[in-house]
């Protein structure tokens, strides 16, 4: 194995070149939108840093730090590494299954000391580089082959299968979600997505069966949220009351009635974009998503711009998982979803949750510093 980096002198660059090619713009972006995490963390505790606020800052300049690296690595390594780390991220999700611990009701953590790791979270990348390597080696024909589609249907299943006997609904769909538009995106016939979304739409009444009994009970109370308000519909009720209260500018900053008399529930993670538009009201919340909306914007750019084929996946990979947290989590606590456990990104305390995301930006990064660099389509060819 020859690592290309060594061997492509005409190619290399020096880190302090790299680093002036940095997108910098999309990095005060999202500094932007994690520092309104951390005012609302604060909040949160009632005007104290601690015990939320002071580790999601330490967490966060951890996030720069990897980002930073991630980004100064060719984006052709990252092709080599992709099968590897989702090996790795398969393997830590069946070690979850058998060693894993108890939290909520669900298996989701492995514990490592003093680090509780999440390796559903890490899946949500591993997927993308996974998928963007196996379709960059495909030409256009051979991708909606009936024997190549079925790699990648695999990839997609086996973590989705695993994330789902945790049990964690939430980022099954997510994975579920973002694989399958990596899928479109590369360029698959329509027909197996029709097909794929007729057989998903038949197999509800059976998947019905396989929930756990609060999976069903979110669904119902999902499409009548009044039939248990101080049971199963109390989050998504209170959430609603919350986002009501806030009104177009909100209650103002640390004056929030229903999260800081305790009505709100997880409000430092799964709800905390509920908290943010009662106390910020309409415009606060739409300043958030704006700056998401932008983010994006950005992202999908870096993606129409790079020249391998493999790099605008892997950002294009990274903006649909971006959107898909935002999306899911925004319209949970608005209760145009079930509730499900998929935080706010760079706004939701958590650890891996964090880590991931800036790893995903830090990809990012990464094909914009590397957009003119042409990654040959076989692996072969280079490792």
């Amino acid at each position: 194995m020859v690592d290309l980096a060594l061997t492509d002198f005409s190619e290399r660059r020096s880190i302090l070149s790299k680093i002036g090619d940095f997108n910098w713009g999309l990095l005060f972006l999202i500094c932007l939108v994690a520092s309104i995490g951390f005012a609302m963390l604060y909040s949160v505790a009632d005007g104290n840093w601690d015990p939320w606020a002071s580790r999601q800052m330490i967490r966060f300049a951890l996030g720069i730090v990897v980002l930073f690296i991630v980004s100064l690595v060719d984006i052709r390594v990252w092709l080599g590494l992709a099968y590897p780390a989702f090996a790795m991220a398969l393997l830590l999700l069946v070690a979850v299954e058998i060693a894993g611990e108890v939290g909520m009701g669900a298996q989701r953590w492995l514990s490592l000391g003093p680090i509780n790791l999440q390796p559903s979270e890490l899946m949500k990348i591993a997927l993308v580089l996974a998928l963007a390597r196996y379709f960059h080696g495909l030409t256009v024909d051979e991708v909606s082959h009936p024997l190549r589609v079925i790699p990648p249907l695999a990839m997609i299943g086996l973590p989705v299968g695993l994330v789902l006997m945790q049990p964690d609904l939430g980022t099954g769909m997510l994975l579920l979600a973002g694989g399958g538009a990596l899928v479109f995106l590369a360029g698959i016939n329509w027909w197996y997505l029709i097909g794929s979304a007729a057989a998903g739409v038949a197999a509800i009444p059976i998947g019905w069966q396989f929930l756990q009994d609060y999976q069903r009970n979110r669904v119902l109370t999902f499409l009548n949220p009044e039939r248990d308000p101080l049971g199963a519909g109390y989050h998504i009720l209170q959430s609603k009351i919350a986002i009501g209260a806030g009104g177009v500018f909100g209650q103002g900053f640390m004056q929030g009635t229903q999260s800081h008399l305790d009505f709100l529930p997880e409000k430092q993670t799964d709800f905390i974009f509920t908290m943010l538009a009662e106390e910020l009201g309409m415009v606060g919340a739409f300043g958030l998503l704006g700056l998401y909306a932008i983010i994006l914007a950005i992202g999908v750019a870096t993606a129409l711009n790079a020249r391998a084929h493999f790099s605008r996946l892997v950002a294009m990979g990274v903006c649909v998982t971006l959107f898909l947290y935002v999306f899911i989590n925004a319209a949970m606590v608005m209760g145009l979803i079930p509730v499900v456990g998929v935080p706010m990104p760079l706004v939701s305390y958590g650890g891996t949750s964090m880590m991931t995301i800036m790893f995903g930006f830090g990809l990012l990064m990464s094909v914009h510093i590397h957009r003119d660099v042409d990654v040959p389509r076989r692996a072969g060819a280079f490792w």
